[in-house]
């Protein structure tokens, strides 16, 4: 593929993780990191959850970003090293490109495989641009040494997805993107953000009528199973998603239909009927409560943009 170069930087520790998975499933409440939920089944389940009619936030955000594209673009400013965070199939970023006329695009995303794909994809509409596809977990760590160089750079993180953050979480993995920032003077951060609203609206975004996301959250079983050699039996386990108003997140449940058990290791765990695996969290914030939280993580300068119909935002962070 001209003009692209893939890096990858996952470092596996297949002991380490293999670990961690199994302190989640033995814990007295289970869980399941939500970085397994990408395969390549599941990217595919994930781009169907975005076209759906109950998941509103793709395309308020998409909207939001249509009506204001000239005022964001002037705020950025073009001739910026552009870095997709969770870039997927890069289709986010795709429609910024031309505003921005980066000098540098970089797709940074966990799925190594879905990376060389998209950029396979969009490379014959942006020749001269150079491509670079990061395979990491950024969301450890984010190892930028030979991908940047020194001059400004975008880090652009759209989708509401740092919402999978607890709001301490998500002030220290700002806190690392102000830290790049900071090595390159002039840097900035382009983030979306979905706000609380009605629970109901919440509570079909993410358990929807056709039962793609239910899929898609069943999906890190058979993954696993695949990946670990688990032996997770899928058909066991329902698909639980709702708001919580007092904690202001979305929480993603698989909760076991009767009693059934996964061997890992030589050891049995055993889910009785009722018992639920957490596999995701998805925090929704008032502005003023982002803005806080950007402000505790070092950026001083800050732009909001709200979607027409409230309960989306986009932040432009210095």
């Amino acid at each position: 593929m001209d003009g692209a170069r893939i890096i990858d930087r996952l470092r596996p520790d297949a002991e380490g993780e293999r670990q961690d998975l199994v302190e989640g499933l033995f814990a007295s409440h289970a869980r399941i990191s939500p970085k397994y939920f990408y395969d390549e089944m599941g990217c595919a389940l994930y781009g169907a959850i975005c076209r759906l009619d109950e998941y509103y936030p793709t395309r308020t955000e998409i909207a939001l970003f249509q009506a204001n594209r000239d005022e964001i673009a002037k705020a950025i400013g073009p001739g910026r090293q552009f870095v997709d965070l969770g870039a997927g199939d890069c289709g986010k970023a795709q429609g910024w490109i031309p505003f921005l006329a980066p000098r540098r695009y970089v797709a940074v995303d966990i799925a190594a495989h879905e990376i060389g794909k998209s950029l396979a994809r969009i490379a014959p509409d942006f020749p001269g641009l150079p491509l670079v596809g990061l395979a990491t977990d950024f969301t450890h760590a984010l190892d930028l040494e030979g991908v940047l160089d020194g001059s400004p750079a975008l880090f652009f993180y759209p989708g509401s997805s740092i919402g999978n953050f607890t709001p301490k979480e998500a002030v220290r993995f700002l806190s690392c993107i102000k830290g790049q920032c900071a090595t390159r003077p002039g840097s900035t951060l382009l983030v979306g953000v979905d706000g609380k609203k009605d629970k109901a609206l919440l509570d079909a975004a993410y358990d929807d009528a056709l039962g793609v996301t239910a899929a898609f959250n069943l999906n890190v079983l058979r993954h696993l199973n695949a990946r670990h050699g688990f032996d997770f039996d899928v058909a066991a386990f329902r698909h639980v998603g709702f708001y919580d108003e007092g904690e202001g997140r979305i929480e993603m449940h698989l909760e076991a239909r009767r009693d059934t058990a996964v061997h890992v290791d030589g050891r049995e765990r055993v889910f009785h009927a009722g018992e639920r695996i957490h596999t995701e969290s998805s925090y929704k914030y008032h502005a003023a409560e982002f803005e806080a939280i950007l402000g505790e993580a070092g950026f001083a300068t800050i732009r909001r943009w709200d979607a027409p119909a409230g309960g989306y935002f986009v932040f432009h962070a210095a």
